[in-house]
């Protein structure tokens, strides 16, 4: 194997640490004080012993091999990676944000309630929404809060017997894994030639069972479902709701709305 090539536990040698890293401190109270005894190791964990330089290349290795939005361009299908503007970053580090507890008195978190405010009014015109939840923080998060809300309205209608979640095979992974994790039971729905929905198979499948369908548009294949009318009439039709995935949702940002599509 060529020497970049070789694992970090491939290239250890004992006594390559001792030069740079710090001698463990030991505590002044027994460990037991702090963690159990039954959960106390037994022997050491078995770590790699290597050189700071080495431990430097290692990590630049793996960082390099990671594609980034740093170094590279996301076109689509990655809700969470898309290029962020670093004074976004920087802002969302200010202490007034990253510091704010949920317990405190609204009276000292105008600010971030102005914030939230004004982005569900912006977040609901863009997307043709009548409000927006800003509870989840990412996008499977997003998936199972939807999935839930789905839940709950059939549940409140006394629909119980719609327990299957249509996806199409083209989806993210997360969605059914989303799905499955909402207790619904997950129903696979094939593509056309196209690469995007099958209309008929679709048709097939839905029916007094179907509690909605997970939809990407434009889907994880960067193609803009042409027939969305048509696929949004058949689900409500079977008494499904319309799930929107809105990781590719820059692709059409401007263009159309969500909303205007027919989901729900």
């Amino acid at each position: 194997m060529k020497e970049k090539e070789r694992l970090i536990f491939e290239q250890s040698r004992p006594g390559l640490t001792k030069g740079y890293l710090k001698a463990v401190r030991k505590p002044q109270r027994p460990v037991t004080d702090f963690v159990p005894a039954d959960h106390l190791r037994k022997e050491p964990p078995r770590l790699p012993q290597v050189s700071e330089n080495e431990v430097v290349r290692h990590y630049t290795r793996l960082s390099q091999m990671n594609y980034g939005v740093d170094s590279g361009f996301y076109p689509l299908g990655s809700c969470t990676m898309k290029y962020n503007p670093k004074i976004n970053e920087d802002l969302a580090r200010l202490p007034g944000f990253s510091q704010v507890h949920p317990l405190q008195d609204a009276s000292s978190v105008q600010g971030c309630l102005q914030l939230m405010h004004e982005l569900d009014e912006m977040l609901s015109a863009i997307t043709g929404m009548a409000r927006f939840s800003l509870q989840p923080a990412a996008g499977a998060q997003g998936e199972l809060a939807g999935l839930m809300m789905i839940r709950a309205y059939h549940e409140d209608r006394g629909d119980l017997q719609r327990t299957q979640m249509l996806v199409p095979d083209s989806a993210h992974g997360t969605n059914p894994a989303s799905a499955a994790m909402a207790g619904f039971d997950v129903v696979e729905v094939p593509s056309d030639d196209k690469g995007c929905v099958d209309v008929a198979a679709l048709s097939r499948l839905l029916g007094p069972q179907t509690a909605g369908l997970m939809l990407t548009n434009p889907n994880t294949l960067g193609l803009f479902e042409p027939q969305i009318r048509q696929i949004a009439d058949q689900v409500h039709a079977a008494g499904g709701l319309l799930y929107y995935d809105g990781a590719n949702l820059n692709a059409i940002m401007g263009i159309t709305r969500p909303a205007d599509m027919g989901f729900d």
